[in-house]
């Protein structure tokens, strides 16, 4: 039985999804957050999208988007719909950003980071150019805003440590907290099950939804599989592909990590029964309160 926050009886209202940046391969730590949220999605009788957030070419890898797909189809992730590509969706950010701009809570900047002193932006750098601007989201300056994460609890963020956030960037880029958001109402998604490391963009996010005048959906976040050093296992960190060789034995150990408890008999299962196994068994609260837990060394840095 799921202890998510949806009652699995309930008549299907949740579209979830996985949303990797094609930087490299697929590296054990963003296969746990493919992992958990599709194991949420699928226990919830719900719908799982995949989604290539490719906004920032000069930090991607030209052949990671199908070296992802191809890892996500071999360990058995079955998709819905059709994957959506954020490289092919400037026109719907773009319809956004005007929406925020006549609504006033868009405005161009000029501000360099130097001049911002690592300080937050907070109504300090307006300007009435036209070009060579970044976009920002106008944020209010006091309050705060909390929300109960299905896995970390009451989480709150002050208002005064975020400031007026970009949305398009000034060399070009829309950034990530528009175009996800953007993305995330087009498609519907009521439930996003992300890395803890990303727990600190859903403030903003909910800004923008609010602004644009959206339901906010419901957020868990999982902890982040940790480096012997205690580092965020990543890309940026040097972290292992995952093989295409044991698919088996990396299901396995992923279940292990998310604390699913798989029962030895299914330790060499094809992956089709690991991720049934796991659907009729996920258990979302073996996670709660966790923000970090040690990767095995297997999937380290080299």
């Amino acid at each position: 039985m799921t202890d998510s926050a949806l009652s699995p009886d309930t008549p299907s209202l949740y579209t979830g999804r996985f949303a990797p940046s094609p930087t490299g391969p697929l590296h054990f730590g963003s296969l746990l957050a493919a992992l958990a949220s599709y194991l949420d999605a699928r226990a919830h009788h719900g719908r799982w999208l995949i989604r290539i957030e490719d906004i920032d070419p000069p930090r991607e890898d030209p052949t990671a988007a199908d070296s992802i797909l191809r890892t996500l189809e071999a360990y058995g992730f079955e998709h819905d719909g059709e994957i959506r590509y954020q490289s092919q969706r400037h026109d719907a950010y773009q319809q956004n950003l005007d929406r925020l701009i006549h609504q006033q809570q868009a405005f161009p900047c000029q501000c360099s980071r130097k001049q911002l002193d690592g300080k937050p932006h907070h109504g300090n750098c307006h300007c009435c150019a036209t070009a060579d601007i970044a976009w920002r989201f106008l944020a209010p300056e006091k309050g705060e805003f909390c929300f109960d994460d299905g896995l970390q609890g009451r989480w709150c963020e002050d208002f005064s440590a975020i400031g007026d956030f970009v949305l398009k960037r000034r060399d070009g880029p829309w950034s990530y907290q528009l175009a996800v958001i953007s993305d995330d109402i087009d498609q519907g998604i009521t439930h996003i099950v992300r890395g803890i490391d990303l727990i600190d963009s859903t403030a903003r996010q909910a800004l923008l939804y609010q602004a644009l005048n959206q339901p906010l959906p419901a957020w868990s976040h999982i902890p982040v599989a940790l480096e012997a050093n205690g580092q965020k296992l990543s890309k940026q960190n040097l972290a292992r592909p995952i093989a295409a060789d044991s698919i088996s034995d990396t299901l396995f150990t992923a279940l292990l990590w998310l604390r699913q408890q798989p029962p030895q008999t299914l330790r060499g299962a094809p992956a089709g029964e690991l991720l049934s196994w796991a659907i009729a068994h996920w258990r979302s609260d073996a996670l709660k309160g966790l923000q970090g837990i040690a990767a095995p060394d297997t999937f380290c840095r080299d």
